[in-house]
Parts: structure tokens; C-alpha cells; sequence
């Protein structure tokens, strides 16, 4: 259903938009996913050498009249990164160096399906977000609202996010130039999915194992080395054993022969 085109504009309903003091728990699955998700991020961050910041469950607000005014997404993408990173306790996209999330990320939760279906789009359209993706992998989607599906994405165009993607994957994103998959949820360079991202701890668990196995095939090769050195032994052994016998048996022919023609 990638074809189905759907726009949501930058509306002021600001009043329902007012962000809670204490955030909702989601599950463990949804936090995995959403810690899974950042990990791949940053690792592209980190090797493509990117100006821009991950962030998990950090404070978006776009109003500086209704500072209050926000959303948190799951998981964001922002570049350039704004300075202290470390001290962020809210993008503010009014302030200096707070950019707009280049993609921000909202996996459907059990507790509020229909809003993850409907109303946050609106919110990110008003945020400035250039790409949005929300994440269905346990179908909680409602049927009045086209779902479930697996993936929605939308992209923003002037002030409107478009939707440009809705069912499964795979599907190119601009935002980082690789394609995401819905089952299960990763990325990749290829549509193929050949190429599949992996996060730094699989990046370095991946080169261990093949440092392991590096390891035990110069292990096994050393071992077949010093079995065939062995054999080696062996057989130069066998024939000086082998020799000293012919030479003593002729030694004692000689002897027997020098005897009888005394």
C-alpha cells in the first residue's frame, strides 16, 4: 500500500498537545526495539562520520509562546547535533543550534494505538520533522484507522508531512539513505537486504567470532603441522632404525664370511 497518499497539515491544537509531567511506561519489547533502533543510528552516525544526535524518549518542542507543547518520540534523529548534547533535557527547535529531528521514530504502543495511527502525525508536521516513521511490528493498529500495518512513513513537504508509505516493508528513507524492513524491523544499504546494518556491540561480537574462528583455523592448521612434523619423525626414524639393522646384518655377514675363510 505504498502508493496510498495521505497529508496531514500543521494545525494549532495545541491544547491537546501539552505534554504530560510524568511520561508513560511502555513495555520492554517496545523499549528493545526502540534502544535497537538508536543503536543501528549511531553506529551509522559514528561511521559515516555524521554531525547529528540519537536520542531515545527526548522532549521535542517547536512553540516558544506554549513551551509545554510537545512530543516525545521514541527515538530521533537530529543533525547537526546541537552543542552539550550531554545537558539536553529538551530539543527546543526555537533555540540556536536545535534543529528539527531529520527523522524521528514512534513505535505503536498497546496503550494508545489510535493516537500512533492519527493524531501524532499532526504533531510532527507542526515540529518541523523532515521524515516520520511509526512502527507497527506487534499490529496493535486499529482496523477504523486502515490498520494494522507495519510501517508508516511520512515525509515532509513545506509545512505538511505526506504519507508516502503505509503497510510493509521494505522501503527507502531519504533521511538516512537505506531501506527498513518490518520483519523483523532492521535497515539496510541494498532492497535486498544483503547489506543489513548492525549495531557496535553485533559490529564487535561479529568480528570477535571471526577473530575466534581465525584463531582455530591457525590452530588446526598448526596442529596438522606438527602431526605431519611428527610423521616426519617418525619415518626418519623407521628408516634409520632401518638402516642400522641392514647395516648390522651386514656387519655380521661380514663377520660370519671372515670366519669360514680362516
Amino acid at each position: 500500500m505504498s502508493g496510498s497518499r495521505h497529508v496531514v497539515a500543521m494545525e494549532r491544537r495545541t491544547d491537546a498537545w501539552v505534554l504530560p509531567e510524568i511520561s508513560v511506561p511502555e513495555s520492554y519489547a517496545h523499549n528493545q526495539l526502540a534502544r535497537f533502533l538508536a543503536a543501528l543510528l549511531e553506529a551509522w552516525v559514528q561511521r559515516s562520520a555524521l554531525d547529528a544526535l540519537v536520542t531515545c524518549n527526548l522532549a521535542l518542542r517547536w512553540d516558544p509562546a506554549r513551551p509545554s507543547v510537545g512530543i516525545d518520540p521514541d527515538v530521533m534523529l537530529v543533525t547537526p547535533a546541537p552543542a552539550s548534547p550531554s545537558e539536553l533535557t529538551s530539543l527546543c527547535t526555537w533555540k540556536p543550534g536545535h534543529a528539527p529531528p531529520r527523522l524521528a521514530v514512534e513505535i505503536v504502543s498497546p496503550n494508545h494505538p489510535y493516537k500512533d495511527y492519527d493524531e501524532i502525525q499532526e504533531r510532527y508536521a507542526a515540529s518541523g520533522a523532515g521524515e516520520l516513521w511509526v512502527l507497527d511490528p506487534e499490529l496493535y493498529g486499529p482496523a477504523s484507522h486502515g490498520g494494522p500495518v507495519a510501517v508508516q512513513q511520512w515525509v515532509r513537504s513545506a509545512s505538511r508531512l505526506e504519507r508516502v508509505h503505509f503497510g510493509a516493508g521494505p522501503v527507502h528513507s531519504d533521511a538516512i539513505g537505506a531501506w527498513l524492513w518490518s520483519d523483523p524491523i532492521r535497515i539496510s544499504d541494498d532492497p535486498e537486504g544483503a547489506r543489513v546494518w548492525l549495531t557496535r556491540e553485533e559490529t564487535e561480537r561479529r568480528a570477535k567470532e571471526a577473530a575466534r574462528r581465525e584463531m582455530e583455523v591457525a590452530r588446526r592448521e598448526m596442529e596438522a603441522a606438527r602431526r605431519e612434523m611428527e610423521a616426519e619423525r617418525h619415518e626418519k626414524e623407521a628408516e634409520r632404525a632401518a638402516r642400522d639393522a641392514a647395516e648390522a646384518r651386514v656387519a655380521e655377514l661380514e663377520r660370519l664370511l671372515a670366519e669360514r675363510n680362516r
